[in-house]
């Protein structure tokens, strides 16, 4: 039977991301999720929702979140989902299901204290936290100001 294992979520850290180094000297960050919904109720009451997600970053990505992101930033993650289990000191099995981030995409503003280049906007251009996607228009100029052609529909990245 074929299976297909694939999360996107947006959201907003609810706290700074945690980052460790493990035994083999590669680093990973814990993020903590927070996705809003809101939405009108039968009764016409308008209800707000939070689903809360942890997601596990790895190596140079691990890095770029804890440069670029605090507490409230908003992140785009894109993944897969993955089942923690392990056992308490009390003997208890104990399991979790989250999010292991292939993709991270920094939407907001840099963070006060960050390193990084400011436009005249206020707002940094930050780096994705990818190196398998290519930039984004805005970071490589338009079609029509460096006369490339479009993509087929097929083939847009997004």
């Amino acid at each position: 039977m074929a299976s297909f294992n694939k999360v996107m979520l947006i959201g907003n850290l609810t706290k700074d991301p945690d980052l460790r180094t493990i035994p083999s000297g590669i680093n990973v960050a814990d993020l903590r999720l927070a996705i809003n919904e809101s939405y009108t109720d039968k009764s016409g009451q308008k209800v707000e929702k939070a689903c809360f997600v942890d997601v596990v970053v790895w190596d140079k990505q691990a890095d770029l979140c804890k440069t670029y992101l605090s507490k409230g930033s908003p992140v785009l993650v894109e993944g897969k989902l993955q089942m923690e289990e392990w056992t308490t000191k009390e003997g208890e099995k104990r399991s979790k299901l989250r999010v292991r981030a292939e993709r991270c995409q920094f939407l907001g503003s840099k963070r006060p204290g960050a390193e990084g280049a400011q436009g005249t906007t206020g707002q940094t251009r930050r780096p994705q936290a990818s190196s398998a996607v290519p930039p984004s228009r805005e970071d490589t100029g338009t079609a029509e100001d460096s006369n490339e052609q479009a993509p087929p529909d097929g083939d847009t990245p997004f």
